[in-house]
């Protein structure tokens, strides 16, 4: 089931953030930019490089109002020994959400019950929980941040701007376009 324009699931759960256990509840998403970027498992290999690479972009997302947050199905207590044991993921600031009852990723829909772990999905949700970016890979296949990046620029941009849209590979400052019925057939 297609995610965009629909309200983030309800949930409650305990992460692991700079150095603390906490609990985090969709009322504390709401009110800004959110990504959730969900993996399949702590201590393992593709997802080390795309939590490292979001790390990398999170300054520059926190600059744009936008909170991370990683989910996967392991613990919070898990989620605190790998990053204490993987240089990668010791760079990680943002919240590390545990779910190990799925019920966070089933309501975002990338759970893969067979084996109890997630897909690599990633979500942008706007300061009202409503998603407005979904990508979803297959599990040997990583993501890029700075696409993401990207993408939150875009969506803000369009938020803040009605009547416009941003087209292909749309970067911050380059042309947007008017839909009308003087486009029609003119790109």
């Amino acid at each position: 089931m297609a995610m965009i324009n629909k309200t983030i699931p309800e949930f409650k759960a305990e992460a692991f953030h700079n150095g603390e256990f906490k609990t985090i509840t969709t009322a504390d998403v709401l009110g800004k930019w959110s990504i959730f970027i969900f993996y399949p498992a702590d201590f393992t290999f593709v997802c080390p490089t795309e939590l490292e690479d979001m790390a990398n972009q999170y300054r520059e997302l926190q600059a744009l109002g936008v909170e991370v947050y990683s989910v996967s199905t392991d613990t919070h207590y898990v989620h605190k020994a790998w990053h204490d044991a993987s240089e990668a993921i010791g760079k990680i600031e943002f919240p590390m959400i545990g779910d190990p009852t799925g019920a966070i990723t089933r309501g975002f829909d990338v759970m893969i019950e067979e084996e109890a772990v997630a897909l690599r999905g990633t979500f942008l949700a706007n300061p009202e929980g409503v998603v407005k970016v979904a990508e979803i890979h297959d599990l040997g296949i990583g993501r890029s941040a700075k696409d993401m990046l990207r993408k939150v620029k875009a969506a803000q941009y369009v938020a803040e701007h009605d009547g416009e849209v941003c087209p292909a590979a749309w970067e911050a400052g380059q042309a947007t376009l008017k839909p009308s019925l003087d486009l029609v057939g003119k790109i």
